[in-house]
């Protein structure tokens, strides 16, 4: 699949001023901007890194550029919450969109391993999608696990914490000019495993609306935090309470934009 990769960025540089993708040296694999007469030889789809902020980055720097990204689904779903927000123009953008295999939609817990092509006009597909993947064994049982038990494994689990920012800086949904985790007076500063996991809490608050399920996170937490079984949950919880699932639907406005009046509430919760 590689090699049909390669091919179809070297012919699609023939029309867009750059391709982003992903390109291995010697010092390891980054994003990269293909250009018409670059050697595609060393273009790499993995490991998985997120490429949708270099796109964004691009298109506002070179207003009437057009630019390609070879991207898999949890990229497409990353760009419909951005083009949502201002991030990219999807009208100046072409996707190469990669079906993931069954052992990588496996090793992610992924839904949904493929791209949803509807959501763009400029787009095409290499692969054969696949079924998605059955729920982390965590998520599949939550609701059998006590509220007392529950706190106590996300206790533990927000102990071991470093304070990296590894999670934030790695996910490509997170692209506010100013966090609130690098404000003292909510996160601070020096303190490594705080009483209260404000960090954590900050963070999974931001996610509500916003989490792709890429999975990024979790890879880049030298901890082992299991960070994408919280925000599965929240995803879920999200769904069920306004129908709002993250990267679906390029149409549907993000609940934060919203009055209540306007928002598609479906819970019995009271206000």
């Amino acid at each position: 699949m590689i090699e049909q990769i390669q091919s179809r960025v070297e012919e699609n540089l023939q029309d867009l001023d750059g391709i982003v993708a992903l390109r291995l040296t010697n010092q390891g694999a980054a994003p990269y901007l293909y250009q018409s007469g670059d050697d595609v030889a060393q273009l790499v789809m993995e490991p998985r890194y997120p490429v949708s902020e270099t796109v964004s980055k691009l298109q506002k720097r070179y207003r009437d550029a057009n630019f390609g990204i070879v991207a898999r689904g949890c990229d497409t779903r990353a760009l419909v919450e951005m083009s949502k927000r201002h991030q990219i123009d999807p009208n100046r953008l072409y996707l190469i969109c990669v079906a993931c295999s069954s052992e990588q939609a496996d090793a992610c817990h992924c839904s949904e391993p493929y791209p949803i092509l509807d959501q763009w006009p400029r787009s095409e597909l290499i692969g054969e999608p696949v079924a998605g993947a059955a729920p982390h064994p965590l998520v599949a049982e939550y609701e059998n696990i006590t509220r007392e038990d529950r706190w106590s494994f996300w206790k533990l689990q927000f102990t071991k914490c470093i304070k990296c920012y590894g999670c934030r800086d790695i996910c490509p949904v997170c692209f506010c000019d100013a966090c609130a985790l690098e404000d003292p007076l909510w996160v601070e500063p020096g303190l490594l495993v705080p009483d209260f996991p404000m960090y954590h809490l900050i963070k999974a608050m931001h996610m509500t609306t916003r989490c792709i399920a890429c999975r990024q996170c979790e890879t880049a937490c030298p901890a082992g935090i299991p960070l994408t079984v919280l925000y599965d949950l929240i995803r879920a919880d999200v769904a069920d309470l306004i129908g709002y699932l993250p990267g679906a639907d390029v149409d549907s406005k993000p609940p934060l934009s919203l009055t209540l009046a306007d928002a598609p509430i479906k819970s019995d919760l009271v206000y």
